[in-house]
């Protein structure tokens, strides 16, 4: 058995949000922020920005999109999906977001996965690094 232990679903508006912003038009840097309903045992959208910086996506995130050129010139903007599993958490916390993102991944067939356990990592130099990768 190779399937992966799901704790929670993914909410179908958020899939849908989710596949919406995957296609979108803009070529600025935006993010959608996710959280899990405890309740509910549902990843949920808790934020969406427009247009944002690193920087200020860091400030965004809980304490506990990038153009990407070509060497051919041709210019894309990849979808980056950032796990943030901060240290001071709580156990149970973590085991349930842990658990709930392999199913977000496989149903938004996510390929950019990128982890960070401090938001003060997450910076402009470190995605550059991360999405130079796949190059």
């Amino acid at each position: 058995m190779s399937e992966s232990l799901v704790v929670c679903e993914v909410d179908e508006d958020l899939v849908k949000k989710l596949r919406e912003f995957r296609f979108r038009k803009e070529t600025n840097n935006a993010a959608i922020i996710m959280k899990i309903d405890k309740d509910k045992q549902l990843v949920i959208l808790e934020e969406e920005h427009k247009d944002i910086s690193p920087d200020d996506l860091k400030d965004e995130l809980p304490e506990r999109h990038y153009k990407y050129e070509h060497d051919d010139g041709r210019v894309s903007y990849p979808l980056c999906f950032i796990f943030s599993s901060p240290v001071g958490c709580r156990p149970e916390q973590q085991m349930m977001y842990a658990g709930s993102k392999n199913k977000l991944v496989q149903t938004v067939e996510l390929t950019k996965v990128f982890e960070i356990r401090n938001t003060e990592d997450l910076t402009e130099e470190w995605l550059r690094e991360k999405l130079g990768f796949f190059r």
